[in-house]
Formats: structure tokens, C-alpha cells, sequence
């Protein structure tokens, strides 16, 4: 009996499940295309039709791999939440799936499009968006001045949790290394906004202005 031949979007939904399925086995250095088509079932050809290049295949498939973020914890105080996002964040690009990211990450970098999608796929703007939360709870308990509410401000804890997988190159971060980044940096560039410091003045977003999970 002939399979019945898929088209369309029902094809296009086979492929990304298998290139995830490849991310998940083989990491992205380890897909191809002629992988990704024996397991979808399909031919190089129906793939090219639809992405260009493996990396805009990955990162589409990307989405399939990324967990939908939790709601900003609710610890009662900026010190605990900043800590428990930074904890969760730090999970995430520790695991398995944060590997890909990674690996995903380094590939599209002179891709600014793929690498927009990518910010996308990872979840960036719900993420960027807890951080922003997390700030405002934080105005409303008196425990930080309502400059402190800026997507600089916000961006700053994930930045250097970056940094440190991205200069380091380690597997996963030192849980003290996540103190040190809130209470050495965040916490006193938060009380400092209200204090004649740097943009002291205004909480309003510049453009330009890097998203808190942007990776």
C-alpha cells in the first residue's frame, strides 16, 4: 500500500518534529538535512522549499524543544524573586535543551534575523517581561525607587549570566556566582536609580534598549 504523500502545513509540522527530534539526539552540530528527511519521512528538496539552511531549520525547530516559561515567582521580596528567576534561568541554560540554545546561539550570530527569531522561539520577551514584573512588585513594596523600572535595568542580570557561559565556557554556573550577580550588581544598581545615580531620572525604555533575556 502507498503512504499517503503529505503537503503543505501538515508536511512543514513533520519536518520541524523531526529536526527537534535530531537537536534532542545529535545537538545541532550533529543535524543534517538528510537526517532531518529520513526521520520526517520526506526528501531534501520538500525542505529546502521551506528553510534555505539548516540554521533556519534549527531555529524554527528550536520552538518545539523550548519549554513554556513559568509565571515570575511571587517570594514576597526583590532579593528572593530576582534569585529564583536568575536560579530558573541558569537551569534552563544548563540542560540539555539550554545546550542547543547555546549551540544555536553561537551559529547565528552574524544572522541578525535568524538570531531575532531565535530571541523568539527561546521565549525572550515573556522572560524579559518577569524581569520587568519582578521590578515593579518591587516599586510597589517600597523596596526600590520607580526609576529602577527599565528594560537596561531589567537586562542586567541575564547579561551577565550569559557572560558567564559565553567567556567561562562552563556547563553550568556556581549558584554563588547567581548570589554574587544580584547582590554584588542587581540589587545595588536597583536602589541606586533612585539615588542621583545613572538614569536616575527617567524609567521610560530608549530605543535600543536590550531585552532582559535577549540571548
Amino acid at each position: 500500500m502507498t503512504a499517503r504523500r503529505r503537503r503543505g502545513e501538515e508536511l512543514e509540522r513533520a519536518i520541524l518534529r523531526a529536526a527537534a527530534e535530531e537537536l534532542s539526539a545529535s545537538g545541532y552540530a550533529g543535524m543534517t538535512m538528510d537526517r532531518v528527511a529520513r526521520r520526517a519521512g520526506t526528501n531534501k528538496n520538500a525542505i529546502y522549499r521551506r528553510w534555505p539552511n539548516r540554521l533556519a531549520l534549527a531555529v524554527d525547530a528550536y520552538a518545539h524543544l523550548a519549554e513554556e516559561p513559568a509565571p515570575p515567582p511571587a517570594a514576597g521580596n526583590l532579593r528572593d524573586e530576582a534569585l529564583a528567576l536568575l536560579r530558573r534561568a541558569n537551569a534552563t541554560w544548563s540542560s540539555p535543551t539550554g545546550a542547543i540554545l547555546r549551540e544555536l546561539l553561537a551559529a547565528a550570530s552574524d544572522e541578525p534575523e535568524l538570531l531575532d527569531r531565535l530571541r523568539d522561539r527561546a521565549g525572550a520577551g515573556r522572560l524579559n517581561a518577569a524581569w520587568v514584573e519582578v521590578l515593579e512588585r518591587a516599586v510597589a513594596r517600597g523596596e526600590a525607587p520607580p526609576a529602577a523600572v527599565h528594560p537596561r535595568v531589567a537586562a542586567v542580570p541575564m547579561m551577565l549570566l550569559r557572560g558567564e557561559y559565553a567567556l567561562r565556557g562552563v556547563p553550568s554556573v556556581p549558584d554563588e556566582v547567581l548570589v554574587e550577580i544580584v547582590d554584588e550588581v542587581f540589587l545595588p544598581l536597583v536602589r541606586g536609580r533612585g539615588a542621583g545615580g545613572w538614569g536616575a531620572t527617567s524609567g521610560s525604555s530608549r530605543p535600543g534598549a536590550p531585552s532582559a533575556s535577549a540571548p
